[in-house]
């Protein structure tokens, strides 16, 4: 007899099947296809609907550039330093706060204009065929859309929405915000063009642009945004150093209108240049103001002398008083002039010595220059602390980092220390040189006191009269230079390539990108779901799932029944179905021939739970038995949850619980059926005890008498891993088949029947897998099994009926039979 324990049984560990995982992939096709569609009908949805994006660039230099003006003849000496930092610092400049204010409130950048697009409202600068001037000290309506229609070339419409009683203004003039009540709703207003419209929310005119084209009928909106969150946008300017030149920078900006972005770009450029230009004149307009200062009040002192030498020469022989003492007269000038040029020097060291002591801000220095001094170290480092002093003042809005403020405040501390030596040194010359001129002059006053009162009274008047026409020439002279020299001078920032809108330069959407992104994700997203099913799925799926789980044997697989009745083979005994219960029975006969089986042969068919058809399989295997001529007995002993009766149209009053209490006898609870040579006997009335029915001796005698009788005895019991009712009669029964029914019955089932065949509550096990779909996300192609059946397809032709397309009703009936078989 063969004996199962002769089997080496074993619990096959659980490995990633990635066979079965790439086969499982491949049965959920339409779901990749689905989700492909989707997600390339969203990328083409963004792509259409998403604006374009644009990248505009200008590309400018920074050198030194000298003034053409500087010659070895000009008296007026300044230091304009050098390029050294000045990218770095161009590069902080052009995305401060304090320059993009700039730039902003030059365009009025701050105003938005827009049209309504294809899918959304889009930026219209550039396009709109108007512009509006605004009243900045009066509020304007902050944040909400102004629409506007041209009813006809001098008309236009105004439509706000008022969504509440009151809106928020912002005034420009100082970017402060107030609110004003309005009238909940919408308001509609018409103006002329060039009209002036003052309301309490708006407060502008709007003018028509040259060549306008056709506008009648067109709508418009304008916007007022956040002068301060505009300026912050703008601030974000890419800023770069170009490799080819380290003085050479290359800004960059992004949006979706080219014309903002091109007349943004070349005014932030013109305003760098205009602000760079104007620090490098600071030392000239500093000195220039000096000058002027100087003259107004030379200007009163040389009137006075003027007066007052016509009046002594009122009257007088003024030639023969003159031509007496006209040595005298230049000698004296040449000492007075000598003595001024001292003391002008000795005045502005003595200011420049306060100024530095007193002050924080050295920026409105005038240059030494204006007095005379031509020392170059103390021009040089005069012109250092204004140019640290201006950079200072114009990183407090870009930089926050305390530290590059220091490094500043340390530089000019000691330029000041240099320059308060020099001070110190240079007076101490000049006083030298003062004694020595007030040597000379108290020497030649000597003299002039020995002429005539005329004489004398003549050259004090015209000694004061000609130092103050020579330093007021002098100054003239100077100031002549400084504007010249101002206007004159260069920047040392120059265009190279201004922004230019030429055609193209779109960046985005990035069409491709989201094309590759939407076939990418068309994959990943039905991918991991069916990855997900099937780490989660932990059901038997093929054949080779029940192989590496046990090494109980398989001796067969049916096929899904697609008819409406479980009676499959006697309703169709041509189908492959039917082939695959007749290669079952094959299988058995062998089983008992091996295990020589005499006279009538017993077959429990079980399983681990309900729904995985023993039933089914019970009727079929007993069918197809019967109709091989051999006398069959199909017995119903799922006492708790008969079933059998149903599927021959037989009641359940009277069944084997009768003949277990004796109530009837064999021949009084067997039923015939419509099968040839198959009896039937069902349950019987639900019992309170079944478990203890079926462990009395009856059950055994009933087995014994039957056997006489027939030559096949099936057991159609309950499942075995939900009752033990089915372990009480494997001692009566010579196979048994355990059926496994594909993606329903459970992995770890396998494994509780292998710890049973172990233990040795069952024997002479075979398993058969049922309700086998020879599909893809099930497993592989593995036909009927071994040999047992010859499957569908081509495979069958000629030799099967075909199995004809059923209609919605009849697999409505199927569901429902499936989900009541057990």
């Amino acid at each position: 007899m063969l004996d199962i324990k002769d089997f080496s049984i074993f619990e096959g560990q659980a490995s990633f099947d990635f066979k079965g995982l790439l086969v499982q992939i491949g049965s959920y096709w339409k779901w990749f296809l689905l989700s492909l569609i989707i997600t390339f009908t969203i990328a083409y949805q963004v792509n259409i609907r998403k604006e374009k994006i644009y990248a505009m660039e200008t590309l400018i230099s920074v050198k030194e550039e000298s003034n053409p003006l500087f010659t070895s003849t000009t008296s007026l000496v300044f230091n304009w330093g050098g390029t050294s930092d000045q990218v770095q610092t161009v590069a902080t400049t052009l995305q401060s706060r304090s320059h993009n204010e700039l730039v902003v409130g030059k365009l009025q950048y701050y105003i938005s204009y827009l049209s309504q697009g294809k899918y959304n409202i889009v930026d219209a600068y550039g396009a709109v065929p108007f512009y509006v001037t605004i009243d900045k000290t009066k509020g304007q309506l902050a944040g909400s859309l102004i629409k506007i229609k041209f009813l006809s070339e001098n008309e236009y419409e105004i439509r706000i929405p008022f969504g509440g009683n009151s809106v928020s203004l912002i005034s420009y003039f100082d970017n402060s915000y107030s609110t004003t009540a309005v009238a909940k709703g919408e308001f509609v207003k018409r103006y002329k063009v060039g009209a002036q419209v003052s309301l309490p929310f708006l407060n502008w005119k709007l003018q028509i642009k040259d060549k306008p084209g056709f506008y009648t009928g067109n709508e418009y909106f304008v916007l007022f945004n956040d002068f301060d969150g505009t300026v912050a946008g703008y601030r974000g300017i890419n800023v770069k150093s170009d490799d080819r030149g380290g003085s050479i920078i290359t800004l960059g900006m992004q949006g979706a209108n080219k014309a903002r972005m091109v007349e943004y770009l070349n005014e932030t450029v013109k305003m760098l240049i205009k602000r760079q230009l104007d620090d490098k004149n600071q030392f000239a307009t500093n000195t220039i103001a000096f000058i002027d200062s100087t003259l107004v009040a030379m200007e009163s002192q040389l009137k006075e002398t003027t007066n007052e030498l016509k009046s002594f020469k009122r009257g007088k022989k003024i030639y023969d008083i003159e031509d007496n003492g006209a040595n005298f007269s230049g000698q004296i000038m040449e000492f007075d002039v000598k003595k001024d040029e001292i003391t002008r020097k000795t005045a502005y060291y003595n200011s420049l010595k306060s100024y530095l002591k007193n002050s924080v801000d050295y920026a409105k220095l005038p240059a030494p220059s204006v007095a005379g001094i031509d020392d170059p170290n103390i021009v040089m480092n005069i012109s250092k602390l204004i140019s640290l002093s201006t950079q200072r003042s114009e990183m407090a809005y870009a930089v926050k980092s305390d530290k590059i403020f220091r490094d500043f405040d340390n530089q000019m501390e000691a330029i000041k220390k240099v320059l308060l030596e020099n001070i110190t040194t240079a007076k101490a010359s000049l006083q030298y040189d003062l004694a020595a001129v007030n040597a000379k002059i108290s020497s030649t006053e000597s003299t002039i006191k020995q002429l005539p009162d005329d004489q004398q009274e003549l050259i004090k008047i015209k000694r004061k009269y000609d130092l103050s026409d020579n330093i007021y020439s002098t100054f003239l002279q100077k100031r002549s230079e400084a504007d010249i020299v101002k206007a004159a001078n260069l920047s040392d920032i120059h265009f190279i390539d201004p922004a230019k809108d030429i055609g193209g330069g779109q960046i985005g959407p990035k069409t491709k990108v989201n094309y590759v992104l939407a076939f990418f994700l068309g994959l990943l997203i039905p991918l991991l779901f069916v990855f997900g099913i099937f780490l989660i799925n932990n059901s038997i799926l093929n054949t080779d799932d029940i192989n590496k789980l046990t090494q109980i044997p398989l001796i067969g697989v049916v096929g899904v029944n697609r008819e409406i009745t479980n009676l499959a083979v006697f309703d169709k005994p041509k189908s492959a179905l039917s082939e695959s219960f007749r290669a079952l029975r094959s299988s058995l006969q062998f089983l008992y021939k091996q295990q020589k089986v005499a006279g009538g042969k017993t077959l429990m068919i079980t399983s681990s739970v309900s729904g995985e058809g023993k039933t089914f399989c019970s009727i079929n295997i007993a069918t197809i038995f019967a109709l091989s001529e051999k006398k069959t007995v199909i017995i119903g002993v799922d006492l708790r949850k008969p079933k059998l009766f149903e599927e021959f149209d037989l009641t359940n009053e009277v069944g084997i619980v009768n003949y277990l209490i004796n109530q009837k006898t064999i021949e009084e609870i067997t039923q015939k059926t419509k099968v040839p040579y198959l009896d039937v006997i069902v349950s019987g009335p639900i019992p309170p005890n079944p478990a203890e029915m079926i462990m009395s001796d009856g059950m055994g005698d009933l087995l014994a008498e039957l056997k006489k009788k027939y030559d096949y005895i099936i057991l159609d019991t309950p499942p075995v891993g939900l009752v033990s009712d089915a372990m009480e009669l494997a001692q009566y029964c010579d196979v048994i088949l355990y059926i496994v029914r594909q993606n329903f019955s459970k992995k770890e089932m396998i494994s509780q029947l292998n710890n049973r065949v172990k233990r040795g509550e069952l024997s002479n096990v075979s398993i058969v897998l049922n309700s086998f779909e020879n599909k893809a996300k099930y497993g592989a192609g593995y036909g009927y099994g071994y040999g047992y059946g010859y499957g569908y397809g081509v495979y069958s032709s000629g030799y099967h009926d075909e199995d004809k397309p059923r209609n919605f009703y009849e697999k409505l009936v199927q569901k429902i039979r499936k989900m009541r078989n057990s």
